[in-house]
């Protein structure tokens, strides 16, 4: 019983780390990349629609991406969605495709993103520290009701805390290889 909580908190907190690795891909690093542009939603015939559905993406040059939609007609969407994004980009229409032109970051756009990495890196933190927080409310609703003893409970807490400790760690390295990424010119 106290190894299948103990699972399910890791699998939970792991959970926590996959989203904070997806979100802090679509963080500008100054280096072209589709992940930037993967989560934009356009407007397809009504419907909020992800853009990598309508359009191929492609990086052929450090600093540009290209957006090639597999309709025509889809063009001025993504034109507007990219727009609209707090991306801070200018999309370039040719009439077959769109072209984001990465510029280098200063050095105060640099501090604002580690700053943006770092509070997503605690919000992480904090997601995991609920997770664990959940996993003892569940140990000792165990132990009261007498499935577990008390000494197990003790166990499950202290073995939920290394949980912890070690996805704060992972969440603390991501933080900081992002923020270096960021900061490197």
């Amino acid at each position: 019983m106290i190894d299948e909580i103990l699972h399910e908190t890791h699998d939970r907190m792991q959970k926590a780390i996959d989203s904070l690795h997806l979100d802090l891909m679509s963080i500008r690093t100054g280096r072209a990349s589709p992940a930037l542009v993967d989560r934009l939603h356009i407007d397809y015939y009504g419907t909020p629609t992800p853009l990598i559905q309508v359009a191929a993406i492609s990086v052929p040059e450090a600093q540009t991406i290209v957006i090639r939609p597999y309709s025509p007609s889809d063009i001025l969407a993504i034109e507007k969605a990219i727009a609209n994004s707090n991306l801070g980009l200018t999309p370039n229409n040719d009439g077959k495709q769109i072209r984001l032109n990465i510029p280098a970051l200063t050095e105060e756009r640099r501090r604002d993103l580690s700053k943006q990495v770092s509070r997503r890196a605690e919000e992480a933190r904090v997601a995991v520290r609920n997770i664990r927080r959940d996993a003892i409310n569940n140990l000792r609703s165990f132990e009261k009701d007498g499935d577990i003893s008390e000494d197990d409970m003790h166990r499950g807490q202290d073995e939920a805390q290394k949980l912890t400790d070690d996805h704060i760690k992972k969440i603390d390295t991501v933080a900081k290889d992002k923020e270096g990424e960021i900061m490197t010119l």
